[in-house]
């Protein structure tokens, strides 16, 4: 039988109509011929609503005492017994009464779906677990009952139920939701027009975040690659260029003009990692981009208009942003720019829109200036010889008649030595030159710029592309020779620092010097700050500069995430040696990171000296241990005493004295023992699959027998455990909860199975224990509150926990609805998939049929 399948009303308030709708909804299908029952429905005594329930079957209610009073919730075995098509089950983040089936009713939800039942259910937007802190900061209400988003995420329909703030207090006014005595009090309080607007907006967006999940996951599954303008998409194409900050302006006011418009800010870098972009530019862009509610992406591409295509489809955007091109007008003939390339290969589904800005047709400039490269000196050099060489020959071969061939070779000879020194342009003056200088002097007709011999013309285009070749050539070399000694140099230095960094032979100080003597800086400083509004303090620093306290008022700072920067003071340094200031930033963070760490660690160490000394000093404590001893050595002594002639009944309290001390002094030795083997790593659990029913009511021999009630029912799957770890973890949590019940009140353990997990809840009406303490409750030697002493060392929690995490399943604390704690132990299920259990995921489907044992399946 396949799962049944979940629709669920969501509320934008309370008294919008959830209900109303689920209960047309379900008027709708028995018109149609569907087997649909009212499992549970509260209508509140609203006339309307209880009016809906006139014509549909209802399940009868199962009662249930707490605290004496009688309570009414959904019976699922009577709904699973009745086994209709549909079911309706209302209010679905309730919490069930103790002593239920399940302590959610989205639980019994689960059940339900998992039979095979198709269920309608309804559920406030302010009851989703992950806007709980959201809601209360709203409306100042901590929402107790909730559910988790993943659960309702899973629903295979989600209908919104919405109506306008001035509608729902006008349907209050009139006494549909509330009764006349609670409506001024609602009014003035969670009702109010901004709450309920809050809640609204919660509950639009949370729908339409939904929505487009479905989109997607429909896309991707049939290979839609067409954009689909469901809504404003628009990606913005950064440069790292100052007119990025216009870019992102102008998209989030497009994106502003349609309701639910997303801007996508995209920086594209070459493969190789060579970029003229400013890491500065990019990060402010970056913060500008999320302050306005987009977002900022990283992507690598060699044919920036191809990848910028690329990822605007495949977010499906519907507009692409884009500045006018920066080139000047003869850089064009180069080919058409990536405004134009992308604008033509957009196709009828993308919009470009190319925007204007200041830096427009400015030019972008060279990344790596050519005096850089060879010198001044030398540049200046190779001008000289390019442009006075061929005019000095001139005057010298006037003298001699060498014939046009040798002249030709000499002035060659001019333009590779002008090459040599000065690289290209320098060469290709001098060939320039040299070619008229020929054809005027030493090409027939002399002293005329005509050739008339055709000889002589291809002379003079081989002397000219002899000459540009050759200069080419040169060119490349020399700028090969400057990049590879610059990465040679940059590959030694990022060396030496990764082996003192991982060596740990650099202090921050240290490599702070370091880094202002590689760049002949005046000061350097690693800055940081707490949050985007916290003031910048200072890390650590070197030099004798001015001190640097922003990263504004340096002359070169290198961000290093969100919080930190890397702030130089000196000059300002060209692109390529941001390269490696990047890398020196990163290792100063790490070298930073290291030492707070270590200064953790020695504090670590200091803490787990002490607690070794404390573990030892408990593992020998004297009142615990003693005070069984004393009462078995007492007993004892009384049995062997010849003064007194016990009766039998005496001997048999003597005895039972021995016995029970016996066992608590068995207890504290084996908790104790178990502690130490969790300490040392040395517990070894042997999982194999067993019925709970198996193994939880060995576990309860240790406590009176009324003093447990025991919920396990027989169709829970099998689960995947250690048979005697279990044992003892369950074991500690009974006692636990008995010790704290009040007087005739009885623990319960019950267990309940969602999916992939079984959880067994022992619950206590003891006094409870605050969220602070929850988890303090489970470190060894810790009694909550004042439990006396000769009530144990404070172990049974912390080796219940570690019984249970080595078993791969979990141990938490939450409250008992009324008051007192309930223990969750949570165990995968047998047959689910491995790995430890995850319980900030509830549910989830599972990878294969959980197995039943075939002779306890439900009928």
């Amino acid at each position: 039988m396949g799962r049944g399948k979940l629709r669920i009303y969501l509320g934008a308030a309370p008294g919008v109509g959830k209900t109303y709708a689920m209960l047309s909804e379900a008027h709708r299908r028995l018109e149609r011929g569907t087997d649909c029952v009212v499992a549970f429905v509260e209508h509140h005594d609203r006339p309307r609503t209880e009016v809906m329930l006139h014509g549909l079957e209802q399940v009868p209610r199962r009662e249930l005492s707490y605290r004496d009073a009688l309570f009414t919730e959904m019976d699922v075995d009577a709904v699973l017994a009745r086994r209709p098509q549909v079911a309706l089950v209302d209010e679905l983040a309730h919490t069930n009464v103790p002593g239920s089936r399940n302590a959610k009713r989205w639980q019994d939800v689960e059940e339900l779906l998992a039979a095979g039942v198709d269920v309608v259910s309804t559920v406030n937007i302010q009851h989703l677990e992950s806007l709980g802190d959201v809601v209360e900061s709203i409306t100042g209400v901590r929402q107790q009952e909730t559910v988790p988003d993943e659960f309702v995420r899973r629903t295979d329909q989600i209908e919104l139920v919405d109506m306008s703030p001035e509608a729902l207090r006008r349907r209050m006014a009139h006494g549909n939701v509330y009764k006349p005595d609670k409506v001024d009090a609602a009014l003035s309080n969670y009702f109010r027009p901004g709450n309920l607007t809050a809640l609204r907006e919660l509950a639009l967006l949370w729908v339409a975040d939904r929505v487009d999940e479905y989109l997607q996951e429909y896309r991707s599954e049939h290979r839609v690659s067409a954009i689909w303008g469901s809504r404003e998409r628009i990606v913005v194409g950064l440069t790292g260029g100052p007119e990025g900050r216009t870019l992102i302006r102008r998209a989030v006011r497009l994106a502003e003009k349609g309701a639910g418009g997303e801007v996508l800010a995209v920086y594209i870098a070459r493969s190789d990692g060579l970029t003229a972009a400013s890491p500065k530019e990019l990060a402010v862009q970056r913060t500008l981009v999320e302050d306005l509610g987009g977002t900022f992406h990283h992507v690598i591409g060699d044919d920036i208009p191809a990848a910028l295509l690329d990822f605007a489809r495949g977010a499906n955007a519907t507009q692409i942003v884009l500045g006018s091109s920066r080139r000047k007008a003869w850089q064009y003939v180069f080919g058409p720019g990536v405004g134009a390339t992308v604008a033509r290969e957009s196709g009828p589904d993308l919009d470009v829109h190319i925007v204007t800005h200041e830096e427009a047709a400015k030019g972008r400039g060279l990344p790596v200036a050519r005096g850089a490269r060879l010198g001044r000196a030398r540049l200046l050099w190779g001008w000289l010889v390019g442009l006075a060489g061929p005019v000095t020959l001139t005057v010298l071969l006037t003298t001699v008649d060498l014939g046009l061939a040798n002249d030709m070779l000499l002035f060659l000879t001019v333009t590779v030595a002008a090459a040599l020194l000065g690289g290209l342009l320098p060469a290709l003056a001098s060939a320039a030159l040299g070619s008229l200088l020929l054809n005027y002097f030493y090409t027939p007709p002399l002293h005329h710029w005509r050739i008339a011999d055709p000889k002589n013309i291809v002379a003079i285009v081989i002397f000219v592309g002899v000459g540009v070749s050759v200069a080419s050539v040169v060119d490349l070399a020399a700028r090969r020779t400057q990049q590879a000694a610059r990465l040679r140099a940059e590959s030694e230095i990022l060396s030496f620092l990764a082996g003192d960094v991982l060596r740990g032979e650099t202090s921050l100080e240290g490599l702070l010097e370091r880094v202002r003597e590689t760049f002949g800086m005046d000061s350097a400083a690693l800055l940081e700050r707490e949050s985007d509004v916290a003031p910048w303090t200072c890390a650590g620093r070197a030099g004798a500069g001015k001190p640097v306290e922003r990263p504004e008022e340096a002359d070169v700072d290198v961000p290093v995430g969100d919080r930190m920067a890397l702030a130089l003071t000196g000059r300002v340094l060209p692109a390529e040696d941001r390269r490696v200031l990047a890398a020196f930033a990163a290792q100063a963070v790490v070298v930073l990171d290291r030492r707070r760490l270590q200064e953790e660690a020695d504090r670590a160490r200091t803490l787990a000296e002490g607690n070794r000394i404390r573990t030892a000093l408990l593992a020998a404590v004297s009142h615990d241990l003693r005070t069984p001893l004393a009462g078995i050595k007492a007993a004892v002594s009384s049995l062997r005493s010849d003064d007194v002639e016990w009766s039998e009944e005496d001997e048999a309290e003597l005895l039972e004295s021995i016995e029970q001390g016996a066992d608590r002094l068995d207890h504290l030795v084996g908790n104790l023992l178990d502690m130490s083997r969790l300490q040392t790593g040395t517990v070894t659990p042997i999982v194999r699959e067993i019925d709970l029913d198996e193994v939880v009511p060995m576990a309860l021999g240790g406590v009176p027998e009324d003093s447990v009630e025991l919920d396990i029912p027989e169709t829970l799957p099998m689960v995947a455990v250690d048979a005697g770890l279990l044992e003892r973890s369950v074991a500690n949590l009974v006692e636990n909860a008995v010790k704290y019940s009040p007087d005739g009140e009885r623990a319960l353990v019950s267990a309940s199975a969602m999916a992939e997990r079984v959880e067994v809840r022992v619950v206590d009406r003891g006094r409870g224990v605050p969220d602070e303490a929850k988890e303090r409750i489970f470190a060894p030697f810790q009694r909550y509150g004042d439990a006396p002493r000769g009530t144990g060392v404070g172990l049974g929690l912390a080796v219940a926990r570690g019984f249970a995490e080595a078993m791969g399943g979990t141990l938490t604390a939450e409250d008992t609805p009324g008051g007192g704690l309930t223990m969750v132990l949570t165990l995968r299920a047998a047959g689910s998939r491995a790995g430890p259990i995850d319980t900030d995921v509830p549910g989830g489907v599972p990878a294969e049929p959980v197995p039943v044992r075939p002779e306890r399946r439900a009928s």
